[in-house]
């Protein structure tokens, strides 16, 4: 799909931002995300009950038995309104791509890149977000950020499952309730919620606060239709409340086919480094690279959907030659980035032949120090949060039912389309 829709963003993104790029708004100015909702969500469930009383009978597509098989792959069977991707642009922010992001979402004082605090309010209302909304947010988390007591203990004595410390946290609606720890670092109402976040990690470097600026706004959303979205969804239709329906999508995330693949990227890494030492030649890596599709594919490359370098791939890569151009791994990253796709092509039967997202991260992590490969899902799930949550806001909002599909036999499917073995 061209984003023909889209095509006047430039102009209007062009009006919206100074020269300074500060972002004005024409919308309500309120720093109250509840009452930016409050008007808003009346109109859209106006909206969409107008829609679908007009066209609620139009078939969206078609479902083949393939498609069944293969993981419901190209089904269009969800609602997602926060992100959509597409097969060329990538994705997209409530219309907006990763670059216009950067360009008039607002930023910290000091900094270059998007905070996400402001990319949350643009996923959750569809409005770009003034400076003073994006920081009513960020002291809104930190006076939230306090756990009770209960928890920080079961943190110490179960510190390796991310997901039970946010099922734990489902006990009460308002951590007020509880005495809260005070042995646990608490945030900084003045600091925005990257600054903080990586402060409580135990880091104070500036570049690794930008960083997390940028990995948690470029992480948080790609469609509905993803392990870990899919299943908060799936388990927030329920009624399920926020934490358990996080935690069920953390779960999901730890998964090696989904939220473990830039560790396995940076394992490929280092076994070329450790075979061939950090100065590797073309040759030596494209022999690396024709053992490894031997018996496998190359960690990094491809995408089910998109079909050129994933936006995500660039923006890192953008930041990394202009903070750790030198780096030897992020040296090695860019030769594999010229490489691999042209090997790729020669196959003849790769799709996609470009990097995403998970080719770069973990490179960027382990530069500023983030050496601990298995807490890279725990960063994951931090950014995913905010477009799952935003989208289970709307699910709410909006009376979205129980999800529940309809399933089938194989032998129902073979008494109703004939099996293999039918004589034709």
């Amino acid at each position: 799909m061209i984003w023909k829709k889209w095509a006047w963003l430039p102009d209007y993104l062009e009006n919206q931002i100074s020269k300074d790029s500060e972002v004005t708004s024409p919308w309500p100015s309120s720093t109250d995300l509840k009452e930016v909702l409050k008007c808003k969500i009346p109109k859209e469930q106006e909206r969409i009950k107008n829609f679908r009383k007009s066209n609620g009978d139009k078939k969206v597509g078609d479902i083949t038995i393939d498609m069944m098989y293969g993981g419901m792959r190209g089904i269009n069977a969800l609602v997602w309104e926060t992100s959509e991707l597409d097969a060329e642009e990538g994705i997209r922010f409530r219309g907006l791509t990763i670059p216009e992001c950067q360009k008039c979402l607002p930023k910290a004082p000091c900094g270059c890149e998007p905070l996400p605090e402001g990319l949350f309010w643009l996923l959750v209302t569809g409005d770009i977000p003034t400076e003073e909304q994006a920081e009513a947010l960020s002291k809104e988390w930190s006076c939230r950020s306090k756990l009770p007591d209960y928890v920080t203990s079961f943190l110490k004595r179960h510190s390796k499952r991310c997901s039970s410390h946010v099922t734990t946290s489902s006990c009460y609606d308002s951590f007020e309730q509880r005495k809260c720890g005070a042995e646990i670092k608490c945030s900084d109402s003045s600091k925005d919620w990257s600054y903080n976040f990586t402060e409580m990690m135990g880091f104070d470097n500036p570049e690794l606060v930008e960083l997390m600026r940028l990995y948690l706004t470029i992480h948080s959303d790609h469609e509905g239709g993803n392990v870990s979205a899919h299943t908060v969804h799936l388990v927030g239709s329920a009624l399920s409340d926020p934490y358990l329906s996080m935690a069920a999508g953390l779960n999901g995330l730890a998964g090696p086919l989904h939220g473990l693949a830039n560790q396995e990227v940076l394992v490929w890494l280092q076994k070329i480094q450790k075979e061939h030492g950090k100065d590797v030649t073309d040759d030596q890596l494209k022999a690396f690279i024709t053992k490894t599709l031997k018996t496998g594919v190359v960690p990094g490359y491809g995408h089910a959907i998109l079909r050129k370098t994933d936006p995500r791939y660039m923006c890192q890569r953008e930041f990394a030659l202009k903070n750790l151009p030198d780096d030897p791994l992020f040296k090695l990253v860019s030769k594999v980035y010229t490489i691999v796709p042209p090997m790729l092509k020669d196959l003849g039967k790769v799709k996609n032949p470009w990097p995403n997202v998970d080719a770069h991260s973990g490179v960027l992590l382990q530069y500023y120090g983030l050496k601990e490969m298995n807490f890279y899902t725990v960063l994951f799930g931090v950014s995913r949060a905010l477009g799952v949550m935003a989208s289970l806001i709307w699910a709410r909002a909006l009376g979205l039912p129980i999800e529940r599909p309809k399933s089938l036999t194989t032998n129902a499917l073979i008494k109703a389309y004939g099996g293999c073995d039918k004589k034709k």
